[in-house]
């Protein structure tokens, strides 16, 4: 997989294609996690974010495995960049319910 999302990332992609539903290296970062590899995830998702910055998964992953990796600040910062980012705050996914009850809990 670690091949697959390095050779993801250095393929350029067309002006007129709207690139991949989902960057290899994201899914790396949730593969690490079902493995319970939480630290690795975290600098997939942060590695994602370089190529592919504030996408919805790789924020919510990126904020997911620093609070499992117990680095608070880091998974404050994504966490509030995830609510930041969404159209409708209130919005009742539950990626942006466990955002606000972490935020709420420091």
């Amino acid at each position: 997989m670690r091949a697959a999302a390095d050779h993801d990332d250095s393929v350029d992609k067309l002006p007129v294609t709207p690139g991949p539903i989902v960057p290899a290296r994201e899914l790396l970062g949730e593969m690490l996690l079902e493995t319970k590899q939480p630290a690795a995830a975290l600098e997939a998702f942060e590695t994602s974010m370089m190529f592919a910055p504030e996408r919805f998964n790789a924020l919510y992953g990126a904020a997911h495995a620093a609070q499992i990796s117990d680095n608070r600040q880091k998974a404050s910062a994504y966490y509030a960049k995830l609510l930041a980012n969404c159209p409708r705050p209130t919005s009742d996914l539950p990626e942006l319910r466990e955002a606000k009850l972490f935020l709420t809990q420091k």
